[in-house]
């Protein structure tokens, strides 16, 4: 539950900018989408393995 301090002198529009913020930063919609399909530990490994693969051959690409 997230949990705003608005103070009385605050306009609603700063304090719904802080808490969007506040909500981005907590994760809670990438968690739900995250949980909607389950991948197997063993997937979500070889995801991670091929991203790094693909970045390094970027980086090797921009350096030569």
């Amino acid at each position: 539950m997230l949990i705003i301090d608005a103070r009385e002198s605050e306009s609603i529009d700063r304090a719904l900018k802080k808490y969007k913020k506040k909500f981005e930063k907590a994760g809670v919609l990438r968690q739900l989408r995250e949980r909607q399909t389950f991948t197997k530990p063993s997937v979500r490994r070889r995801n991670t393995v091929l991203r790094a693969a693909y970045i390094q051959t970027l980086r090797k690409e921009e350096e030569g």
